[in-house]
Formats: C-alpha cells, structure tokens, sequence
C-alpha cells in the first residue's frame, strides 16, 4: 500500500526496452551490451548485492521495494504507507489474524 504522495515515487517502467533499433539498449560495443562478457565480473553483478539493504520496520524482514520503509505486509495489516508510515486505511473493522 502506497499512498498518493508516494505514488508518484515509484518506478514507471515495468519492463526494459525491447531489443530493437532506435532503442536505448540496442548498440553493441562501448555504450551497450558488451559481447562475450562475463556476466559475474560485470558491474551490474556488484550493483545487486547490497548488504545494507532496507528492512522493515515493525519484523525486520527485506523489503522488496525500493525507497520503502514497511514490509507489504506490515503496511496492509496496520493500514499505513509502506514509503511514509502515513495512515491510509482504517483497519478496525477488518478481521486480522495478526494485528
């Protein structure tokens, strides 16, 4: 859960541009994609692994959502922003195993 303000935070695209001409991805060789590399030694390898990465707040469990500060299903339960902490939904009357 997400509110409004921190809606516009999030990334806009789901899926990168498609292999083809004109695209920013389509040039092989210096600025694209490299040819017979290792994909292991590559920066982009190194740029996953974050042993800082961001837990939740509430169970200290990863949170999969970039800038996010609450676990989804942290923010669902209290009814808050995952990115804010703001209040965005009344939970009293729902019927939660956990709250």
């Amino acid at each position: 859960m997400v509110c409004k303000k921190c809606e516009k935070k999030l990334a806009t695209l789901a899926a990168p541009d498609k292999w083809k001409d004109g695209s920013k991805n389509a040039t092989a060789g210096t600025s694209g994609r490299k040819i017979n590399q290792n994909k292991l030694l590559s920066k982009s390898a190194k740029l996953r692994f974050s042993p800082y990465e961001a837990k939740c707040k509430l169970c200290k469990t990863k949170v999969h959502q970039e800038k996010a500060h609450y676990c989804q299903d942290c923010a669902y339960k209290k009814g808050i922003c995952a990115m804010c902490g703001k209040q965005v939904l009344d939970t009293n009357s729902y019927k939660q195993s956990s709250k």
